[in-house]
């Protein structure tokens, strides 16, 4: 599940600790990953890697073509190629791979002091390189290229390129947690176990061979509402808020496949099968033929022949209430709605226990590796997008960033329920004596070998709010 205890770092610069997401079960390599994460996440190389084997390896796509929606030129990328060949050449070697987060673009957004939090329906470009090195060459903030929606490459200026590279990091977030992380595993697979439990006995031979991959589904689920879903939960808090999520849910579940959900079928839909170093891909495809082979043997030994699959009364209605009640009777889908040959529920159940398993892990089991570092996995970012070159600084990053948990400071009145003159004044003279205290502490501190900060007032909450 997403990350559902979570610690602060201080903000010291963006090469340090900025935000620190922690899960409930804190990985054995936690320190080589996330201090590489630290140290790297600037690093293109680095950032088109996540791409394949970070904790969402399931937006990048080959790009046979460039969408007419995003206008990348030969000039504008040629730099960022190797030297004798063009886009036009890498685009037929099929070198050039695409992230289009399209389904984002008007999505309604979380409303924070007054102004729709920033969301961007972002294209970014990749490049492969003869050394197996993926880097990202271009990137458009927005489905309509315009003055104001311009493209951006490596070769802006830095912290340009850094922001924009940000915002889609955090459209990436965004798709990753409600999309390919809660929607494609944690509630299929309750879409899975309710048809489970609702038609096969449990002497039934799948109710055996599933219900083991149902394990604490329900439980883990049902505590997500509440705990993630619900008002102040951390995807309601998260950019598109409960109205967005449900917004996207929708516009993905109408688009989902069946193939989409089988790992073969999905790597080739998206011309992957070929890019080298994609371990999710390599790693994947042995645990999906190790699970196909298994469900072969097991089934096999209760469906002999095709006869005995449409003869499987249970078996069928167990299929059909997972097209009417999880895909919506959508016949788009390619979604089975029933059971002929034994091959098909075979395929199936391979879907269904790769998806409960190892899907799952894939993209659950690195957010603590990924997301512990703020600014490379953001699921929040709270000012508008760069319009213009060259006027993104140091201060604009930090001020695109979340505030860590919305802080409301000491000597704050944000509601403003004074409105006397005198009262005005009488905060505003708290105000300047808690900067004077806060100058003395910094004053001190500088002398200790170990600072004490934690009364400092810019540090202190207003509230018993955490």
């Amino acid at each position: 599940m997403p990350v559902t205890l979570y610690g602060v770092c201080r903000c010291i610069d963006l090469s340090t600790t900025y935000y620190c997401c922690i899960s409930s079960s804190i990985p054995n390599n936690l320190p080589r990953i996330c201090e590489y994460l630290a140290e790297h996440w600037k690093d293109d190389a680095f950032y088109g890697y996540q791409f394949l084997n970070g904790v969402h390896p399931s937006m990048i796509r080959n790009c046979p073509h460039l969408p007419s929606n995003f206008p990348v030129t030969e000039e504008m990328v040629q730099p960022f190629l190797e030297t004798g060949t063009s886009l036009k050449q890498e685009i037929q070697k099929g070198n050039i791979f695409l992230c289009d987060y399209k389904s984002l673009e008007g999505l309604p957004t979380r409303v924070v002091e007054g102004k729709s939090l920033p969301l961007t329906a972002a294209l970014c470009l990749l490049y492969l390189d003869t050394a197996g090195t993926l880097k990202p060459i271009a990137i458009q903030l927005g489905q309509e290229p315009s003055e104001k929606c311009p493209i951006f490459v490596p070769s802006d200026p830095e912290l340009d390129w850094l922001l924009v590279k940000i915002f889609v990091k955090n459209a990436d977030s965004v798709i990753h947690q409600i999309i390919s992380h809660l929607m494609k595993t944690h509630l299929l697979a309750e879409v899975f176990a309710v048809a489970t439990m609702r038609h096969f006995p449990d002497v039934h031979p799948l109710y055996k061979l599933l219900t083991p991959h149902f394990r604490y589904t329900l439980q883990i689920n049902a505590a997500a509402r509440r705990a993630l879903l619900g008002p102040t939960g951390l995807l309601a808090r998260s950019t598109p808020g409960l109205e967005g999520i449900i917004e996207l849910l929708r516009r993905h579940l109408a688009e989902t496949t069946y193939s989409s959900l089988c790992l073969p079928d999905n790597i080739a839909e998206r011309g992957l099968q070929n890019i080298p170093n994609f371990y999710y891909r390599d790693d994947g495809l042995k645990l999906w033929t190790a699970i196909n082979s298994f469900v072969r043997a097991m089934l096999g030994l209760y469906y002999p022949t095709d006869d005995e699959v449409s003869g499987d009364a249970e078996l069928q209605r167990w299929i059909q209430d997972i097209f009417t009640k999880g895909f919506l009777g959508n016949s788009s889908s390619g979604m089975p709605e029933s059971f002929i040959t034994v091959e098909a529920v075979v395929k199936f159940v391979t879907m269904v226990i790769f998806t409960t398993s190892a899907q799952h892990a894939a993209v659950n089991s690195g957010q603590f590796d990924y997301y512990s570092w703020f600014p490379n996995s953001p699921l929040q970012l709270r000012k508008a997008p760069p319009t213009t070159k060259g006027l993104v600084t140091m201060d604009t990053i930090l001020e695109t960033l979340p505030n860590i948990g919305d802080t409301v400071v000491l000597g704050s009145y944000p509601e403003e329920r004074f409105c006397e003159p005198a009262a005005k004044r009488i905060i505003e003279n708290f105000q300047k004596e808690l900067s004077s205290i806060e100058e003395r502490i910094i004053t001190r501190n500088a002398s200790l070998e170990v600072p004490y900060c934690y009364l400092k007032p810019s540090e202190i909450e207003n509230s018993v709010s955490i």
